[in-house]
């Protein structure tokens, strides 16, 4: 069994940078690296890649990334884990296997399958499985004739036993972001299916580096702290083999790693952070323990676990409707008061009812709405959106888009033509029963068929926490008024039609004073007008972090949403402008823990002679 393994993440997304694969093998040592391609309205668009050629429907670019990194793969020793195998995964195997023989390399290469459930659904209907909404219910019927993509998300267990074939390849379709990254620790360290707060840490490993750069200073609120963006480096862990693991980057690269850009990374797109639901375990982020063991270097551990559910998650996406926009640029002098009256007169004179329209004007208040200051912008563009099932509005909709620029306020600019109606591919959240849903490993050995071997167990809830003490702060006494930003930092996510905002504080005195301010109904008074339902909060104590899940906020969520920020990315910065009313010290501890970030922790020294007592290993 090794000392530690090596894990590195060369991206978060389908788009992301291409370049970092090779730099992830190259600069450093590394044992894995793990990228992931996969958002959930992804799948749809490879199942149409394959329906016009059955060769397609995977992340092309992955061979391309795999070609121009393929000699160090093989004399460094480096193994990948990708999910870019999408609803095609031996279609990437074959890909890959083409490609090296053209380049006349051996490589071996494994492909996990059986997450494809679109030719299934009848079968799992039948078998009771209805595959209705997961969250509000809704018949699963109402849409299984628009569906067009179903995949059930598998965890680390089959990427393990691809791995134990030797594949140096291992492409998966509908994998968990978590799992790709949990699976390695598994075949190193040999960890059981029932080994919950192993298998936690590593789902918490895997969630702090599957977004790429977003937890080495990408994204990060206090940004100006960080190292040269342009050269900024991708997230290693280093894996010990009792669950603990030190997330850093490459030497030399920049961005930074500091117990702040995890946090943030770990408060980002949560649910309820005592329940964290994968395949493979339940995490409990309640637990975690981090601390900086180095420039660049954050060291985490203490990571609990519960037993998984006995069901898995679907991910399906279906046809609903149409959607278009349509943009004017509006200049000054006046030019947000301009662009209101453009609107006004647009859909005055359109006279058309919509499922949804939506009005932005993009430099003076899109992102934050009713939230966003008073400004006077010199110029501004005006966005109009419209979603509906008939297609036919949506296509009146964007001949009067253009037809309005001669005949309102001055200052007016063309930009882009008449919008095209866009098909809307909406997701669908859904349940299956583990047992109904097998996966399978293809290799050059042929196609081997899986168990699942994690146990089928009562979920109990999580432990109660132990009480956490917080210093006092320290320093001049009164009030004053400041933006929340002075006290905290903050990241925010969606999760469908629901954004989350992780809000941590600046330094432990500010927990108490934060968890006592800033309580849901103060979140949703300063979200009116963007939230439409209902606010929760969670308390993460161990992290200092409040988690923030606003419902309806997001007109919809993904690709149903005609929000310029559909995704719900900059509404923490919304909340971190507010103004509040806070004591002077907590301003004096604040800049303490601003000094603090990112420098090590100090330890004091043995006393001569004194005998160190080896750490215990479980």
């Amino acid at each position: 069994m090794p000392e530690t393994i090596r894990i590195a993440n060369a991206g978060g997304y389908w788009g992301d940078d291409l370049a970092q694969f090779r730099r992830q093998v190259e600069l450093g040592p590394t044992d894995f690296v793990t990228l992931d391609f996969l958002a959930e309205v992804t799948m749809s668009i490879m199942q149409k890649q394959r329906a016009r050629d059955p060769r397609a429907g995977y992340a092309r670019d992955f061979i391309a990334q795999v070609e121009e990194t393929l000699e160090l793969l093989v004399t460094r020793n480096v193994r990948a884990i990708t999910n870019a195998g999408g609803v095609n995964p031996i279609g990437c195997r074959d890909a890959l296997l083409d490609m090296a023989a053209r380049r006349g390399v051996a490589l071996e290469v494994a492909a996990v399958v059986g997450d494809d459930l679109m030719d299934r659904i009848g079968e799992l209907n039948a078998a009771g499985s209805t595959l209705d909404h997961m969250d509000d219910g809704t018949r699963f019927a109402g849409v299984r004739e628009r569906v067009s993509s179903a995949n059930a998300y598998y965890g680390a267990w089959p990427v393990v036993e691809a791995l134990a074939s030797g594949a140096r390849i291992v492409v998966t379709g509908r994998c968990t972001d978590t799992g790709i990254t949990l699976a390695p620790m598994i075949h190193a360290f040999g960890w059981a299916a029932d080994d919950w707060d192993r298998l936690a840490s590593g789902i918490v490993a895997g969630h702090i580096v599957e977004c790429g750069a977003q937890s080495t200073g990408g994204n990060f609120t206090d940004w100006r702290r960080v190292r040269r963006f342009e050269t900024i480096g991708y997230p290693v862990i280093e894996v010990s083999p009792d669950g603990s693991f030190v997330v850093t980057k490459h030497g030399g690269t920049g961005g930074a790693v500091s117990v702040r850009t995890v946090k943030e990374q770990l408060v980002y797109e949560m649910g309820d952070p005592r329940g964290y639901i994968t395949p493979d375990v339940i995490a409990d982020f309640g637990t975690i323990r981090l601390e900086q063991a180095g420039r660049d270097r954050v060291r985490v551990w203490g990571v609990k676990g519960r037993p998984a559910p006995g069901s898995l998650k679907v991910s399906a996406a279906y046809a609903d409707g149409w959607k278009a926009t349509g943009t004017l640029i509006i200049s000054a002098p006046d030019a947000a008061e301009k662009a209101r009256e453009f609107a006004r007169l647009f859909w005055k004179r359109l006279g058309l009812e919509f499922a949804a329209t939506h009005t932005e004007l993009v430099g003076h208040s899109a992102c934050w709405g009713p939230l966003a200051p008073p400004v006077d912008p010199p110029e501004v563009l005006l966005r109009l959106s419209v979603r509906d099932h008939d297609r036919a509005k949506i296509e009146a909709f964007g001949k009067l888009v253009p037809a309005v620029i001669l005949s309102g306020p001055p200052g007016v600019a063309v930009t882009g033509g008449r919008p095209q109606p866009q098909e809307v591919v909406a997701y669908w959240p859904a349940l299956v029963p583990r047992d109904l849903v097998k996966p399978r490993v293809v290799t050059a050995e042929g196609e081997q068929p899986l168990e699942w071997p994690t146990p089928l167990l009562p979920l109990p809830k999580p432990a109660a926490l132990p009480r956490h003490e917080f210093p006092k702060a320290k320093g001049a006494a009164g009030a004053v008024r400041v933006p929340l930003s002075r006290l905290a930092h903050a990241r925010s996510g969606d999760k469908g039609d629901t954004a989350n905002i992780g809000v941590i504080a600046r330094s432990p005195e500010i927990y108490p004073w934060l968890a006592r301010t800033l309580t849901a109904a103060v979140v949703k008074k300063r979200f009116k007008g963007i939230c439409l339902g209902k606010v929760e909060r969670h308390e993460v104590p161990n992290l200092g972090a409040l988690n923030f899940l606003l419902h309806e906020s997001l007109g919809g969520g993904g690709t149903v949403s005609l929000r310029l920020d559909a995704q719900g990315k900059t509404l923490s910065h919304a909340l971190l402008a507010m103004e509040v009313r806070a004591p002077r010290a907590l301003l004096a501890a604040a800049k303490r823990g601003d000094a603090g970030d990112g420098v090590p922790v100090k330890r004091a020294k043995p006393a001569p002679g004194a005998k160190r007592r080896p750490a215990k290993r479980r």
